[in-house]
C-alpha cells in the first residue's frame, strides 16, 4: 500500500530545501517477520481549524481480527514540513504500527497534501484542535464524511479512546500542540523537534528577551517550500488559500519571515513577532501537557538543537509529567550511524531507539504495567557507537578561565593580563554550514574563521580523554564602543551580533565544529557582561586533543552585524571570562 512521492514534486520540494524538514522517519515490518495483516481505507474529515472549514486526508490502517468485540489501541501521525499522508516518511507508520497491532490513523497535516486549509505552523488552537477531532473519531463519537465509525479501539471510558502519537520535525510538535487541548491522548513520541520557534528560527543563546540572529536558510527553506504548496499540490480548494501578499501561510507567518529578512527590528514589530512564533510553539502551552512523553532528539541537528528538547523535558517533568529523553544520532543535519534507528530498515526491534518506542507504547497504550520504558536521559556516544545512560542530565562540572593570551586554562590565578581585538566585515568572514546542502545533495566546506574575524581560547592538549555531555555555558564581556553608540536606537537590528562556538582540535591542527552547531548572540547590552549558552552535545575529546572556545563576527547561515562593530575582549585574573562544561569522564587541565 506504498505510496511514492511522484519524482516532479520531490525535485521541487528539494530546491525549496524543505525535504529534510520531514526527517529520516521510515517505518517497515518487524525485524522478526511476525506481520499482522491489515486493511487500508482512505478517508475525510470536515473540521473546523483556524476559522476555516476544510478537508483532513487521512488513511486508517486496521489489523485483522480487530472489532467492536476485539478493540486495539491506536497511533496518530501526521507528516513532517512539506510531506503528506502519502510520502514514505509518514505511510510506513501506519503500516508499521498495524503490523504490530495497533489501529493506525495517518493523515496530512493542514495545507499539505491533499488536506485544506493554511500552514499554521502547528498551532494549538488549529492544528492541535484539528487532531483532536480524528481523536474524537477513534473514540467513536465522530464519523468520517462518508460515514465510516471506528467502533474498534480500545477506551479507556466513554468518548476516550487508548491513543498515542509519533512523528517528527511538523509532526513531532503538532502531538505537543494536540496533547496540550485533548486530555484524552495517552502517549507522546515526538522526534526531532522545536521547543520555541523564535529561539529555533532566530536564535538568541544570551538573552531570549532579545531578538536573535536569522538563521535565513533553515527559515526560508520552510518558507519557499509552505508558499509553493498549491504549485506542488495543485488544488483549487479555497480553504488552502489566504492572498497574493501571503499564499498558504497563515498571514502572521508570512510577516514573521518578512520582518527577519527585513534586517529590521523595531522594538514594537518585533515584539509581535516574537509572541507570534512563541504562541505556536510548546513553550506557550507545555503546562497543559499531561501525556506521558518520550522525547527523541537528534546531536547532528542545527534546525532544532539539543537543547530545544532539554526544555521540553525540564519544564514536563517539573510538572510530574512521565518523561524521558533520548539524544539519537542524527537530525535535519544528517548524523546516521550503524546501529541507530533506521526505521527504513525496519530496526525498531533492532535499534535501542526503537526498542524504547516500543516500550513506551506497550507501557502506555497496552497497559503493560512490567513493560520497560528506559532511564530518564540516554545519549549516543558516536566514539562507542552505543547509548550511555543517567538518571538526569549531565550538571556543569568544570570552569575554565579565558586568559588575556588567547589560553583557556583551568585556575584563575594561571590567567594572563591582555586584550584582542577582532572586527567583522561587510560579508561573512566565518561558516559553519551550508543548511541545505546535504538536503540537495551538494559538497558543504568545512568550517572556517577568517584571521582577524574571530577570537579563539585553546587549552593545553588533553592528559586523558575528556566526555561532554550537555550544553556548555560561556560568560563574556565585550568592548565595542561603535555598537555602545547606537544600541539603544530602538532597533535591535543595532546590537552586537556574535557567534560563540567549540572546537576540537587534533593534534596534527585539524579543527572540528562538533555537528557543525554554533550559538548565535544578539548582545542585549555591550557594557554589561552576558551568559552563552552553546548547543548541547554529547562528544568525546580524546588525549593529546585541546579545546578551543571562539567568538566569531558572522556566520554564512546566518544574518549578522549591521555596519562595522570592532570587538575588544580583555582577561585579567581578577575579572576573567568563563566557559562552563558538563563533563561526564575526565577534566580539561
Amino acid at each position: 500500500m506504498s505510496r511514492a512521492v511522484p519524482r516532479s514534486r520531490k525535485a521541487l520540494a528539494l530546491v525549496a530545501g524543505a525535504a529534510a524538514l520531514a526527517g529520516p522517519l521510515t517505518l517497515a515490518a518487524p525485524a522478526s517477520g511476525a506481520e499482522v495483516a491489515y486493511s487500508v481505507t482512505p478517508l475525510r474529515f470536515t473540521v473546523e481549524a483556524g476559522g476555516r472549514s476544510c478537508v483532513v486526508d487521512a488513511d486508517l490502517y486496521r489489523p485483522a481480527g480487530v472489532d467492536a468485540g476485539h478493540p486495539a489501541p491506536a497511533v496518530l501521525a501526521t507528516n513532517g514540513f512539506g510531506g503528506s499522508k502519502s510520502d514514505g516518511s509518514t505511510d510506513a507508520i501506519g503500516r508499521a504500527f498495524a503490523e504490530r497491532g495497533y489501529v493506525g490513523l495517518v493523515y496530512s497535516g493542514l495545507g499539505f497534501g491533499a488536506s485544506g486549509c493554511l500552514i499554521s505552523l502547528d498551532d494549538p488552537e488549529t492544528d492541535g484542535r484539528a487532531a483532536a477531532r480524528l481523536v474524537d473519531f477513534l473514540a467513536g463519537s465522530r464519523p468520517a464524511d462518508d460515514g465510516t465509525r471506528a467502533d474498534f479501539v480500545t477506551r479507556d471510558g466513554a468518548g476516550d479512546p487508548r491513543v498515542g502519537m509519533i512523528g517528527g520535525s511538523y509532526g513531532g510538535a503538532v502531538q505537543l500542540a494536540a496533547a496540550s487541548v485533548d486530555p484524552r491522548i495517552d502517549a507522546l513520541v515526538p522526534l526531532i523537534t522545536w521547543n520555541d520557534l523564535a529561539y529555533s528560527l532566530a536564535p538568541n543563546a544570551a538573552d531570549r528577551a532579545t531578538p536573535g540572529v536569522f538563521k535565513w536558510q533553515w527559515a526560508n527553506g520552510f518558507y519557499l517550500m509552505g508558499e509553493g504548496q498549491p504549485l506542488l499540490v495543485p488544488s483549487l480548494d479555497p480553504s488552502r488559500i489566504n492572498s497574493l501578499r501571503c499564499l498558504h501561510f497563515v498571514t502572521d507567518a508570512c510577516d514573521t519571515v518578512r520582518l527577519l529578512n527585513s534586517g529590521r527590528y523595531p522594538q514594537a514589530e518585533t515584539e509581535k513577532m516574537l509572541a507570534y512564533a512563541r504562541s505556536v510553539s510548546p513553550v506557550s502551552y507545555v503546562d497543559r501537557i499531561t501525556a506521558p512523553t518520550l522525547i527523541v532528539q537528534g546531536q547532528a541537528d542545527t534546525l532544532f538543537n539539543l537543547n530545544e528538547a532539554r526544555a521540553t523535558y525540564d519544564r514536563l517533568r517539573e510538572r510530574g509529567v512521565d518523561t524521558r529523553m533520548i539524544w539519537q544520532s542524527w537530525g535535519h543535519s544528517g548524523g546516521q550511524k550503524p546501529g541507530e534507528l533506521d526505521l527504513g530498515q525496519g530496526n525498531l526491534e533492532g535499534s535501542y531507539v526503537g526498542q524504547r518506542i516500543l516500550g513506551w507504547f506497550d507501557r502506555y497504550l497496552r497497559k503493560n504495567p512490567s513493560a520497560d520504558t528506559g532511564p530518564a536521559f540516554a545519549w549516543y556516544r558516536d566514539w562507542q557507537s552505543g547509548y550511555g545512560t543517567a538518571a538526569r542530565v549531565p550538571a556543569l562540572s568544570q570552569r575554565l578561565y579565558l586568559s588575556g593570551d588567547g589560553k583557556l586554562v583551568d585556575n584563575r590565578t594561571k590567567v594572563a593580563r591582555g586584550s584582542r581585538t577582532y572586527s567583522n566585515w561587510l560579508i561573512p568572514t566565518s561558516h559553519s554550514e551550508s543548511s541545505l546542502a546535504g538536503t540537495i545533495g551538494l559538497p558543504d566546506p568545512r568550517p572556517y574563521d577568517t584571521p582577524g574575524t574571530y577570537l579563539g581560547w585553546t587549552s593545553a592538549p588533553l592528559t586523558a580523554p575528556v566526555d561532554l555531555v550537555g550544553a556548555p555555558k560561556a560568560t563574556l564581556k565585550v568592548d565595542s564602543p561603535a555598537t555602545e553608540r547606537v544600541q539603544g536606537s530602538g532597533d535591535a537590528a543595532d546590537k552586537l551580533v556574535l557567534f560563540a562556538k567549540l572546537y576540537d582540535i587534533a593534534p596534527d591542527g585539524t579543527k572540528t565544529l562538533v555537528n557543525r552547531l554554533v550559538a548565535p548572540v544578539r548582545v542585549p547590552d555591550v557594557t554589561r557582561p552576558f551568559t552563552v549558552e552553546l548547543p548541547g552535545v554529547a562528544h568525546r575529546y580524546e588525549t593529546g586533543h585541546r579545546l578551543e572556545l571562539v567568538i566569531a563576527a558572522s556566520d554564512t547561515a546566518y544574518s549578522g552585524n549591521r555596519g562595522i562593530k570592532p570587538v575588544t575582549v580583555s582577561g585579567a585574573p581578577g575579572d576573567p571570562g568563563t566557559l562552563e562544561l558538563p563533563l561526564i569522564q575526565g577534566r580539561v587541565g
